[in-house]
Parts: structure tokens; C-alpha cells; sequence
């Protein structure tokens, strides 16, 4: 199991947490997503480690930017 933490900059209320989820869901291995729009953060479990450009591409792709903290 992997864990890796971001920052993301964007999102304000619960549809764009659901928005972050669901993209960032579709990654391969991914097991769960944590998302709070109130701290700007997303935290992502997975059984295999991810590619940072992978879920930054996944964040841009909901509408959102991201770090890696």
C-alpha cells in the first residue's frame, strides 16, 4: 500500500471533492480517495505506487491544480 498526499488549489464545496474523486478513482490501483475541499487536500491509497503525473493530470482533468506535499 502506497499513500501520497497533494495540495489542491480550486475547489470550494462537495461537488468538486466529487469531481477530484471520481477522476482521480480512475487510476489504476487506486483503493481510496480522500478529498476535503475545506483544507485543499486529497490524499490517495493505493496497492501500487502512482505516478505523479498521472493524478496531476486526473486533477487537471476535473478542473483543479495540485502539489505533491
Amino acid at each position: 500500500m502506497t499513500k501520497n498526499e497533494y495540495q489542491v488549489t480550486g475547489m470550494s464545496c462537495g461537488h468538486c471533492e466529487a469531481a477530484v474523486r471520481g477522476e482521480v478513482s480512475k487510476l489504476t490501483g487506486v483503493e481510496q480517495v480522500d478529498v476535503s475541499a475545506a483544507d485543499g487536500r486529497l490524499v490517495i491509497t493505493a496497492s501500487q505506487p502512482l505516478a505523479d503525473a498521472d493524478v496531476l493530470a486526473a486533477v487537471d482533468e476535473a478542473g483543479y491544480e495540485a502539489v505533491r506535499v
